[in-house]
């Protein structure tokens, strides 16, 4: 623990370290891609002498990032990208770890964007950013604070669509590398991390049977197609809701009931919403929904499922377990909400599994070091991590788990390159 960090962070209780340093232990010893990059880091240092601010979940695979990016010599901040899904003892135990913090479970709204601030303030040389957070703050109110930042990667669906946004603007001040389009990324993470740690966030939080129960996916992207393949292995009878008629169609051919979601509401016993839009899940579909169902997302903000609607029908609401929330309807009908409508795998689990996240986390390591040797190349531009580096990492995860594959030989590569047979 450095002085620095004891001093200028703000967590809920160091008294709690202990039990975060146990969650960080165990993580790191089931990321073996990401302890071959901190090895890396270690003897190449390509950090030193820069500050790196990041704005992620803030839970043990997180806090393990933030090592391996110390590791690699950088001054290290890191604060919460969304309220429910930072744990405070993995906070501590950062801090323990002479990493900057500024985070806290469930702080109120104004707190919650101030530690987001206050990381951003220590002027840092490069950012990791989750839904765009960093980068929309920046535009918004502090274009000062683009003064020092060479540039960043970016997490989620979501944060990319808000960079490209930006960019088209002229808002974006700096590049960002697009984490989250990388093959190693949307192939891995979204669709088996996303699909498990849904469903670990809804079985642990509501304790009821899925098998024979109708779960409706809102959206069939990369997430949504892992979320629907874990409700049919958990035996539910599966419904997909899509605007996008090519990936409708995909659905259908997979096995799924394909309707939209005003028929789907009349069927659903769970609700997962995963599009990375607003107003999915809304009060004409509230209308016609069964007694008892259970609506979640699993998509970045809190707007699939409208909460302002759901209240307006409710003449109560009451929590009745831990993140789950009862909407009791003017007509008797009781409406379940998980997780407040924020991220039901993160803000009611511990997100996806340590070894989804090693290459995501790999990806974000290696993306950072790409962003910081080549930012005065890259424009102010939303740009694709390199091919070599997706392949970089999956070669490192095929090695972890000793899998051997072939290699074209020289006349396999000239008869690609040719055209003549």
């Amino acid at each position: 623990m450095t002085t620095s960090s004891l001093q200028n962070s703000i967590v809920k209780d160091m008294g709690l370290a202990s039990e975060g340093h146990l969650k960080i232990d165990w993580v790191e010893a089931h990321m073996p891609v990401l302890n071959r990059i901190r090895r890396q880091f270690e003897q190449d240092l390509p950090f030193k002498g820069l500050k790196v601010a990041i704005c992620l979940h803030l839970e043990a695979k997180t806090a393990y990032l933030a090592k391996v990016i110390q590791a690699g010599g950088a001054d290290v901040t890191i604060t919460h990208s969304n309220p429910l899904s930072t744990q405070d003892d993995v906070c501590a135990a950062l801090v323990e770890d002479g990493v900057t913090v500024y985070a806290k479970y469930n702080p109120e709204p104004s707190e919650f964007k101030a530690l987001q601030l206050r990381a951003l303030e220590v002027k840092p040389d490069l950012i990791i950013d989750d839904g765009g957070d960093f980068a929309t703050i920046i535009a918004s109110e502090r274009p000062d604070l683009a003064a020092t930042i060479r540039g960043g990667a970016e997490e989620t669906t979501t944060g990319i669509i808000r960079l490209k946004a930006l960019a088209k603007e002229g808002q974006l001040r700096f590049p960002m590398v697009a984490v989250n389009d990388a093959y190693c990324k949307y192939l891995f993470d979204n669709r088996y991390g996303t699909g498990q740690s849904a469903f670990d966030g809804i079985i642990r939080t509501t304790n009821l049977v899925v098998a024979g129960k109708n779960v409706v996916v809102a959206g069939y992207g990369w997430c949504g197609k892992g979320v629907a393949m874990r409700a049919k292995g958990l035996g539910a009878n599966v419904i997909v809701t899509e605007i996008d008629p090519i990936k409708a169609v995909e659905a259908h051919m997979d096995g799924f009931h394909v309707m939209t979601m005003l028929e789907a509401a009349k069927l659903g016993d769970f609700f997962i919403a995963v599009t990375g839009n607003k107003d999915v899940i809304t009060g004409e579909h509230y209308d016609v929904m069964k007694d008892g169902a259970i609506l979640s997302n699993a998509g970045h903000f809190d707007v699939e499922v409208n909460k302002p609607e759901l209240a307006k029908r409710s003449e109560s609401i009451r929590t009745v377990r831990r993140n789950i929330e009862e909407y009791r309807f003017k007509d008797g009908r009781k409406m379940y909400l998980l997780a407040e409508g924020r991220l039901v795998n993160l803000g009611a689990a511990d997100g996806h599994p340590a070894e989804i996240m090693d290459t995501t986390f790999a990806l974000q390591a290696l993306g950072l070091r790409y962003v910081s040797e080549n930012y005065e190349t890259l424009g102010k531009n939303v740009v694709n991590v390199p091919y070599e580096i997706d392949q970089q990492v999956a070669s490192y995860k095929l090695e972890s788990l000793n899998i051997a594959i072939d290699a074209l030989s020289a006349e396999q590569e000239k008869y690609l390159d040719s055209w003549k047979f």
